[in-house]
């Protein structure tokens, strides 16, 4: 098979943390021919959707991870596979290449569907199920979100999309800055904010669900750092083992069928306690930490579903 990895540079990733990186390594395993490009790099031209980047060669060596090939476009409908794995922020130039992408379909499978990567974005498809997550509000409106605070008191404040935890505040009830947050926010960003009512459990972990086509697999449990609200890994959370609950397995029963419907091929959930908080589409991570705890080879079995779609 022929694959195209959509995805960020290549050349800073850590290649013992980086999801793409071990499901590349995988496809390359099972003999499959890989090509890289950045979504800079994406076109509709004259009818075609193109990308100019390299074939690629991975090995896990740090600091020579990537081998490149000289730079050539292709045409991407030749491809078998392409994968949709740049991080957010969700914004109009993701947006953009989620609709070039979906020109290549169905000839082409693309992972994740970009129809409904567009349609489901992080933190919006949560809100399909209400009886599963904590307290939400989606606003930009300042009233609403000062009565959210008034309500709930101790809350989460965080860019609808954001990524990594980027710009996530934890505002309990003697914080005096939701007024200054709120004009900051604003003040660079026309995108409402989300909140959410603080879950004091998030200070034993906010636990990463690994979804493989609508089915849980496995999971990781991320921990704050000292003096953090912040679980992810990207600001200082401890990844660790550990089991999925009966709790886990039934938000997983009550979303898997939509994610599978809708071409959801690889998704990580957040959960913390008995809570939903965020359905991740757009570029999952966990796998190296689930395989390395657990022995679950998540890539391989990410790779048995698309093949099993293909065929």
């Amino acid at each position: 098979m022929k694959i195209a990895f959509q995805m960020d540079p290549i050349g800073p990733i850590n290649i013992d943390a980086d999801s793409t990186f071990r499901i590349a390594e995988e496809a390359q395993g099972r003999g499959y021919e890989l090509f890289y490009y950045t979504p800079d790099h994406l076109a509709f031209d004259e009818g075609r959707v193109t990308a100019r980047g390299h074939a690629l060669t991975v090995q896990r060596v740090k600091g020579n991870h990537a081998t490149l090939g000289p730079e050539q476009v292709v045409d991407l409908s030749a491809f078998d596979v392409v994968w949709l794995r740049q991080d957010p922020p969700f914004d109009m130039h993701y947006i953009t290449t989620t609709h070039i992408l979906e020109r290549l379909m169905p000839g082409t499978l693309v992972v994740n569907d970009p129809f409904w990567v567009r349609n489901y974005p992080e933190k919006l498809l949560v809100l399909s199920f209400p009886d599963l997550t904590p307290p939400t509000t989606i606003a930009r409106d300042l009233a609403t979100i000062r009565a959210f605070k008034e309500k709930h008191g101790d809350i989460i404040l965080k860019p609808l999309y954001g990524n990594g935890g980027a710009g996530v505040f934890r505002l309990d009830e003697n914080d005096r800055n939701l007024s200054s947050l709120y004009e900051l926010f604003t003040g660079f960003s026309r995108e409402p904010l989300i909140v959410q009512k603080y879950l004091p459990a998030v200070t034993k972990g906010d636990k990463r669900v690994i979804l493989v086509d609508g089915a849980p697999i496995g999971a990781i449990n991320r921990v704050p750092a000292k003096g953090e609200t912040r679980s992810n890994m990207h600001v200082g959370g401890r990844p660790e083992k550990v089991e999925l609950t009966d709790r886990d397995r039934e938000i997983c029963v009550r979303i898997g069928p939509l994610l599978r419907e809708k071409g959801q091929v690889f998704v990580g959930i957040d959960v913390i306690g008995d809570w939903l908080t965020e359905i991740n589409v757009t570029s999952p991570t966990g796998i190296q930490e689930l395989e390395r705890f657990d022995g679950i080879n998540a890539a391989a079995a990410i790779w048995d579903a698309i093949v099993a779609r293909l065929s």
